[in-house]
């Protein structure tokens, strides 16, 4: 099946949203729209609609000037199984001990290593990423260096496998959020294939902000790879949630963001303790004084 894409830029996220329902009035009507966030810096939010049929160049452009957005930029996909492609291109992931791989390549986990059954159809979270391998290497360092997390929660938990790797290291129950309930849904389906079900806790929820994770807190380790912005307006409740001597791993920062969330978390009361650039992207590993 031949399917086309129309992507535009605009600078309001209000707006961003907006024209994505718009959208779904077109004819044709598109099969899906999306809206993303750009991880770039420039605070530009993309929208993007998918179609089995050539959408209509006039109502595109009638949308684009209503909602102040850069002209659409139509293309057509080729044909092509993505599943089976991304199966072919990703390989197996080392991070340390961790070894994050797909059930293709199941027969390829080195013995002694920890693994990590991610699907390759569910691509953010698979550990190739710069943010989530950086995460992993964090959590091995820490480990390595003797720190044993007790209590620990993965914000905006994506695939779950920072979650997922701190039960497979550590006892006791690691909890992990996301905004998103198809997330949520993803990170359980995952939590299932690994058998950690019962060790892992799966929650939909806002940053802290859900009735489970507010009662378990203080937290002795917490992930958050999530985005600058969502990163920054956590700080204060990073600090009210954590007990002295926690440490905070963040990432989903590029590394020109990095000293202005480092920033907001010292102004917390937080050290750098590690830092990590993997290509474009870095991860903070932070710790909390001890009284």
């Amino acid at each position: 099946m031949t399917t086309f894409t129309a992507l535009t830029k605009l600078s309001s996220e209000g707006a961003a949203y907006a024209l994505s329902e718009a959208m779904e009035n077109l004819e044709p009507e598109p099969m899906g729209v999306g809206v993303f966030e750009l991880e770039d810096g420039s605070g530009l939010w993309e929208v993007g609609g998918y179609f089995t049929e050539t959408p209509d160049a006039i109502e595109l452009e009638i949308l684009a000037q209503a909602f102040d957005a850069r002209p659409f930029v139509v293309s057509e996909l080729p044909e092509i199984d993505w599943v089976a492609k991304v199966r072919r291109d990703l390989a197996p992931v080392e991070a340390g001990r961790f070894f994050v791989y797909g059930s293709h390549d199941a027969d390829k986990l080195p013995e002694g290593r920890v693994g990590l059954l991610i699907e390759a159809a569910m691509a953010f979270g698979t550990g190739h990423h710069g943010t989530t391998l950086g995460c992993l290497r964090a959590l091995d360092r820490l480990d390595a260096d003797g720190f044993r997390g007790r209590n620990v929660v993965d914000i905006g938990c994506g695939t779950a496998v920072l979650a997922m790797a701190a039960a497979r290291i550590w006892p006791g129950l690691v909890r992990a959020s996301d905004i998103d309930q198809v997330a949520v849904d993803v990170a359980r389906a995952n939590l299932a294939a690994n058998d950690l079900s019962d060790r892992v806790q799966c929650l939909e929820a806002t940053g802290f902000d859900h009735p489970e994770l507010k009662a378990a807190a203080p937290f002795d380790l917490v992930f958050a790879n999530i985005l600058m912005g969502p990163l920054i307006e956590l700080a204060p409740d990073m600090a009210r949630v954590t007990g002295e001597g926690a440490h905070v791993i963040l990432s989903g920062l590029l590394c020109e963001q990095a000293e202005t969330v480092l920033a907001a978390y010292r102004d917390q009361g937080f050290a750098l303790q590690h830092r990590q650039d993997i290509g474009e992207w870095a991860t903070l590993t932070l710790r909390k004084p001890a009284a």
